[in-house]
Protein backbone atom coordinates (compact mmCIF):
# COMPACT_ATOMS: atom_id res chain seq x y z
CA UNK A 1 0.00 0.00 0.00
CA UNK A 2 1.77 3.53 -0.79
CA UNK A 3 1.82 6.00 1.77
CA UNK A 4 1.33 9.76 0.80
CA UNK A 5 3.03 12.45 2.43
CA UNK A 6 2.30 15.94 2.44
CA UNK A 7 2.50 19.28 4.32
CA UNK A 8 5.92 20.31 2.33
CA UNK A 9 7.14 23.92 1.25
CA UNK A 10 9.52 26.44 1.00
CA UNK A 11 11.45 27.40 4.42
CA UNK A 12 14.27 29.68 5.36
CA UNK A 13 17.35 28.09 7.11
CA UNK A 14 16.62 27.80 10.85
CA UNK A 15 12.80 27.14 10.15
CA UNK A 16 10.25 24.63 10.84
CA UNK A 17 7.76 22.28 9.02
CA UNK A 18 5.70 19.51 9.48
CA UNK A 19 4.76 16.77 7.07
CA UNK A 20 2.46 14.08 7.73
CA UNK A 21 1.61 10.62 6.14
CA UNK A 22 -1.30 9.22 5.46
CA UNK A 23 -3.50 6.34 4.10
CA UNK A 24 -7.03 6.45 4.14
CA UNK A 25 -7.12 2.66 3.47
CA UNK A 26 -5.05 1.30 6.31
CA UNK A 27 -5.00 2.04 10.30
CA UNK A 28 -1.33 3.53 10.62
CA UNK A 29 -0.88 3.00 14.52
CA UNK A 30 -0.84 -0.37 13.24
CA UNK A 31 2.07 -0.36 11.13
CA UNK A 32 5.63 0.59 11.76
CA UNK A 33 6.31 3.45 9.43
CA UNK A 34 9.69 5.96 8.34
CA UNK A 35 10.39 8.61 6.80
CA UNK A 36 12.98 9.28 3.94
CA UNK A 37 14.14 11.82 1.72
CA UNK A 38 15.75 12.12 -1.61
CA UNK A 39 18.02 15.07 -2.04
CA UNK A 40 18.54 16.13 -6.08
CA UNK A 41 21.50 14.03 -7.31
CA UNK A 42 21.64 11.45 -4.24
CA UNK A 43 20.07 8.36 -3.02
CA UNK A 44 16.96 8.16 -0.87
CA UNK A 45 17.85 7.83 2.51
CA UNK A 46 16.31 7.24 5.35
CA UNK A 47 15.55 9.74 8.33
CA UNK A 48 13.57 8.45 10.87
CA UNK A 49 11.43 5.74 12.08
CA UNK A 50 8.60 4.67 14.15
CA UNK A 51 8.52 0.90 15.33
CA UNK A 52 5.54 -0.93 16.27
CA UNK A 53 6.86 -3.98 18.19
CA UNK A 54 9.18 -2.12 20.09
CA UNK A 55 5.86 0.00 21.49
CA UNK A 56 6.58 3.11 19.14
CA UNK A 57 10.20 3.29 19.68
CA UNK A 58 11.35 6.40 17.52
CA UNK A 59 14.90 5.85 15.75
CA UNK A 60 16.62 8.97 14.05
CA UNK A 61 19.42 8.92 10.90
CA UNK A 62 22.44 11.19 12.51
CA UNK A 63 21.59 13.74 10.35
CA UNK A 64 18.56 14.62 12.11
CA UNK A 65 18.36 13.57 15.07
CA UNK A 66 17.99 16.07 17.67
CA UNK A 67 15.88 18.60 15.04
CA UNK A 68 13.41 16.21 13.69
CA UNK A 69 10.88 14.15 15.61
CA UNK A 70 7.93 11.71 14.69
CA UNK A 71 5.50 10.90 16.48
CA UNK A 72 1.14 9.40 15.59
CA UNK A 73 -1.71 11.80 15.38
CA UNK A 74 -4.27 8.67 15.99
CA UNK A 75 -7.02 11.29 15.87
CA UNK A 76 -6.28 11.66 12.25
CA UNK A 77 -4.95 8.49 11.68
CA UNK A 78 -1.64 10.30 10.33
CA UNK A 79 2.39 10.05 11.27
CA UNK A 80 3.42 13.08 11.65
CA UNK A 81 7.16 14.44 10.76
CA UNK A 82 8.14 17.97 12.69
CA UNK A 83 10.94 19.35 11.45
CA UNK A 84 13.02 22.45 13.53
CA UNK A 85 16.20 24.16 13.01
CA UNK A 86 15.79 22.99 8.94
CA UNK A 87 19.04 23.60 7.37
CA UNK A 88 19.75 23.99 3.35
CA UNK A 89 20.96 20.31 3.57
CA UNK A 90 17.66 19.11 4.43
CA UNK A 91 16.46 19.61 1.18
CA UNK A 92 14.78 17.24 -1.05
CA UNK A 93 11.81 15.11 -1.66
CA UNK A 94 10.23 13.20 1.70
CA UNK A 95 8.51 10.18 1.61
CA UNK A 96 6.84 7.49 4.34
CA UNK A 97 6.60 3.65 4.01
CA UNK A 98 5.53 0.74 5.99
CA UNK A 99 9.23 -0.18 6.98
CA UNK A 100 11.37 0.32 9.81
CA UNK A 101 14.82 -1.18 9.74
CA UNK A 102 17.68 -0.73 11.80
CA UNK A 103 20.54 -0.89 11.51
CA UNK A 104 23.34 -0.15 14.27
CA UNK A 105 20.85 1.89 15.86
CA UNK A 106 19.78 4.06 12.53
CA UNK A 107 17.03 3.56 10.03
CA UNK A 108 17.85 2.31 6.78
CA UNK A 109 16.18 1.95 2.74
CA UNK A 110 15.86 -1.59 3.20
CA UNK A 111 14.80 -1.70 -0.70
CA UNK A 112 11.83 -3.29 -0.17
CA UNK A 113 9.43 -0.33 0.55
CA UNK A 114 6.40 0.61 -1.32
CA UNK A 115 6.88 4.30 -2.31
CA UNK A 116 3.49 6.88 -3.07
CA UNK A 117 3.70 10.50 -3.29
CA UNK A 118 6.29 12.26 -1.73
CA UNK A 119 6.20 15.99 -0.44
CA UNK A 120 9.11 18.75 -1.48
CA UNK A 121 10.77 20.34 1.21
CA UNK A 122 13.42 23.32 0.50
CA UNK A 123 15.29 25.21 2.83
CA UNK A 124 16.42 28.46 1.72
CA UNK A 125 19.95 29.84 3.29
Amino acid sequence: VQLQASGGGLVHSGGSLRLSCAAPELTLEDYSISWFRQAPGKEREAVSCISLPEGDRTYYSDSVVGRFTVSRDKSQNTLVLQMNSLKPEDTGVYYCATSCVIVRGRPIVAGHETWGRGTLVTVSS
